[in-house]
This record gives C-alpha cells, sequence and structure tokens, in this order.
C-alpha cells in the first residue's frame, strides 16, 4: 500500500529539482545565441531576457544555426540540441502548468493539465493524470535527460569557443 502524503512530498521535490535543472539548461542558450551572433554574453543576455518564452529562445537560435552566416558542422550540432531541448519542454510544462487535485476520500493526488480540448461540439478539460510512484519516476528519468543535455550544451558551447 502506497502513501500518497510520502509520494506527493517526493514529487514535489523532483518538480523542484526539475525546474533547477531546466533553468540551469535553458539559460546555456545565452552563450549559443551569443557565439551565433558573434557577440559578448552580456548583449546575448539581453536578447535571451527580451524573449519571455523557452519556444522563442530555441526558435531564435534554431534560425540562426540554420542561417547562411552559420558553418553547416556546427548548425547540426546546435540544431541537434534545440530539438533535445524543444522534446524536454513539453515534460518540463506538463508539471509546471498543471493544477495538483487532491481525493480526499481515497488520499490519491492527481495532475491537471490547464488546457480545454475543443472538439467539434465538446470541449473536454484538462487530462488528469496521477502523481505516485511512476509519475516519481518519469520526472527522475527526465531530469536525468535534462542532465545530459546540459553537459551536451557545455560541451557544443566550448567546442565552438562560444562566450563563456
Amino acid at each position: 500500500m502506497s502513501d500518497p502524503d510520502a509520494e506527493f512530498r517526493a514529487a514535489l521535490l523532483e518538480i523542484g529539482h526539475l525546474t533547477y535543472v531546466w533553468t540551469n539548461t535553458e539559460s546555456l542558450l545565452v552563450h549559443i545565441i551569443a557565439g551565433l551572433l558573434g557577440c559578448d554574453k552580456d548583449r546575448a543576455l539581453l536578447v535571451y531576457l527580451t524573449l519571455n518564452t523557452t519556444r522563442a529562445r530555441i526558435d531564435l537560435v534554431e534560425r540562426l544555426a540554420k542561417s547562411p552566416f552559420t558553418p553547416p558542422a556546427q548548425r547540426d550540432l546546435v540544431l541537434e540540441a534545440t530539438r533535445r531541448l524543444a522534446r524536454l519542454s513539453g515534460e518540463r510544462n506538463f508539471y509546471n502548468h498543471a493544477i495538483y487535485a487532491f481525493d480526499l476520500e481515497e488520499g490519491a493526488i492527481s495532475t491537471i493539465q490547464m488546457r480545454i480540448a475543443d472538439r467539434g461540439s465538446e470541449v473536454k478539460l484538462g487530462r488528469r493524470q496521477p502523481l505516485d510512484e511512476a509519475a516519481v519516476r518519469d520526472l527522475r528519468e527526465v531530469i536525468a535527460s535534462l542532465s545530459q543535455l546540459n553537459q551536451t550544451l557545455w560541451q557544443l558551447i566550448r567546442s565552438q569557443n562560444f562566450p563563456l
């Protein structure tokens, strides 16, 4: 028998860890922007902070990478990394943009996605998913993937001599 309170505390701890690892990893785009624009890190930071969504930041980096000023080998490295980051952003968004629901009778805790699916003549509210041991395992896998991507980004930044 599982302990919903302990599972919830474990999940919250992992969600906090996910937020930390995500922010740390996404911020590495500053160095890539600096390298692709040929400017210093401080100017790239202004650009990064002006773009207020992950999607906008990834779009900028991908467009810079695809520009004729970027060597093909460098382009390919950058695009591989941004595609991984974009895939992982869905996992991060799942937990950061959810409502957490508590079943007082069973003690179960679940996430409810803050999305409305507008399908023809129906409206469906956000998908509900249990926040249990399996969810905590999934969170840990996402965190491990982000940590690997973080290392990959640092290798890319150093190998391409992007501003540190």
